[in-house]
C-alpha cells in the first residue's frame, strides 16, 4: 500500500506516538561498524567522517559511549509516502515554535522525530494540537 501524499490527512491522522525509552546519537568509524551491531541500533546511517548509531540509552552506556544529549523518539504512525510534501515543515514548525528541537528519521512508512528527553511532553502536546487544528479544518 503507498504511503499518503496528501499533507491535509497526513496532519490529521499523524498519530503521534512517544516510544519507551531514551536514545542517544553516537558515531563509530565505518570500519568499526560490524564491531557494534551487536548493540542493537534502531537506526543508522553512513557519512564520509563515520557511522551515526541511534542506540537505546542503557547500550550506549554499556559501550561507553557519550551518553548526552538524551533524546525521547516519537513515531508519527500515519503511513506518509516518501513523496509527500510539507510534513516535516509542519511539525518542525510546530515544534519550532516551542523551542523544542526536531531530529527526524523518516524511514518507509513512519516518520520518526528524536526531541530532546526533556521536551517530551511538550512536544507531544504540540503535535497533538497541530494535528487537532487540522482535524478541525477537513
Amino acid at each position: 500500500m503507498p504511503g499518503i501524499i496528501n499533507l491535509k490527512q497526513l496532519l490529521s491522522d499523524m498519530k503521534p506516538n512517544l516510544a519507551e525509552g531514551e536514545f542517544v546519537y553516537c558515531s563509530v568509524p565505518a570500519s568499526a561498524l560490524a564491531d557494534h551491531l551487536h548493540l542493537d541500533p534502531i537506526g543508522l546511517f553512513r557519512e564520509k567522517e563515520g557511522v551515526t548509531l541511534i542506540l537505546p540509552l542503557e547500550a550506549a552506556r554499556m559501550a561507553g559511549f557519550p551518553a548526552a544529549p538524551v533524546m525521547r523518539m516519537i513515531t508519527l504512525e500515519v503511513h506518509s509516502s516518501l513523496e509527500a510534501v510539507g510534513l516535516t515543515a509542519a511539525f518542525a514548525t510546530a515544534l519550532g515554535n516551542e523551542g523544542i528541537s526536531a531530529n527526524v528519521v523518516a524511514a518507509y512508512y513512519h516518520d520518526h522525530i528524536f526531541i530532546p528527553a526533556a521536551d517530551a511532553g511538550r512536544a507531544m502536546a504540540a503535535l497533538l494540537a497541530l494535528s487537532a487544528t487540522q482535524a478541525a479544518r477537513r
